[in-house]
């Protein structure tokens, strides 16, 4: 990524650009990132490719002021950060069910960052409603942050006795907890973007992924909250948790929200595209 696009990046984000890769900026940097930039999964129900290069998902984020899902998220948020000086390893991570059960490999792209002055951290923009903020990779405890409370540690041995690692010696998977749930496995091995080709390929095309049988548009708001477009329901969640639900009953209201609400300007409003899916998944 070059300069210029680092500044129209940065400008997408509202962000100026840090003197130093310190946390801070990097806290910063994240929490602008999740304010400006939706979690969506609309290019599945319009028909759009998905391509995990550095330039295509530069033309999406800030040439077409959309958002995306993880891979584009996290991958474009990675670039950008390795722009600025910040050391920045790409980990693929697998998402947990609600029974428990592990997704697929390559689920999920999260990212390690070290900064200059303070270690290391796990940045994430790409997951909807998580942290807002960078976490500690290094703390074992409790980290409070708006999203809710996190744990990450090392991963509890599988059914075989396995912690993990992706077969390399002396490496063990992390959980990453929300409110003391198991949110996702994290794999400490370096990857670069290719290997999440297919992860994102699947997702986008697997009537077994949520995101084929679902639609979503998120992002935190400024006051700390999140508001989130699901097929024609519009959530609005304040800091406190208190919600307001409402339906929009009109496809000009459907695009007033992403046009209002997301900055995301279509000209055809988005349908769940899996057979026998709705748009509340």
């Amino acid at each position: 990524m070059d300069s210029t696009q680092v500044d129209a990046l940065l400008r997408r984000l509202g962000a100026e650009r840090p003197a130093r890769p310190t946390a801070d900026a990097l806290r910063e940097l994240q929490l602008r990132h999740l304010r400006t930039v939706p979690f969506e999964n609309l290019s599945i129900h319009l028909g759009e490719e998905i391509v995990l290069t550095e330039d295509r998902l530069l033309d999406k984020v800030v040439g077409a002021r959309r958002g995306g899902f993880c891979y584009e998220l996290n991958g474009l948020f990675g670039a950008l950060l390795t722009a600025l000086g910040f050391e920045v390893a790409l980990l693929a991570a697998r998402v947990y069910a609600d029974e428990g059960r592990l997704g697929i490999p390559y689920d999920h792209l999260a990212l390690r960052v070290r900064t200059v002055d303070a270690g290391e951290w796990l940045a994430d923009v790409g997951f909807g409603a998580h942290s807002h903020y960078p976490l500690a990779l290094g703390e074992k405890g409790e980290q409070v942050d708006p999203g809710g409370v996190f744990r990450i540690g090392e991963a509890e041995p599988d059914a075989a006795g396995a912690r993990g690692g992706a077969g390399t010696p002396g490496t063990a998977d992390l959980d990453v907890a929300l409110d003391g749930k198991a949110v996702y496995r994290l794999e400490t091995r370096p990857r670069v973007l290719g290997d999440f080709v297919a992860g994102a390929w699947w997702h986008s095309t697997s009537p077994q992924s949520h995101f084929t049988r679902s639609l979503v548009c998120s992002r935190v708001t400024e006051d700390g909250g999140r508001i989130t477009l699901s097929g024609r329901k519009l959530t609005v969640t304040a800091a406190d948790g208190t919600r307001e639900v409402r339906e929009q009953a009109t496809d000009e209201e459907v695009l007033a929200v992403y046009r209002d609400r997301f900055g995301i300007a279509l000209d055809r409003v988005p349908a769940v595209r899996t057979a026998g899916a709705t748009a509340d998944g």
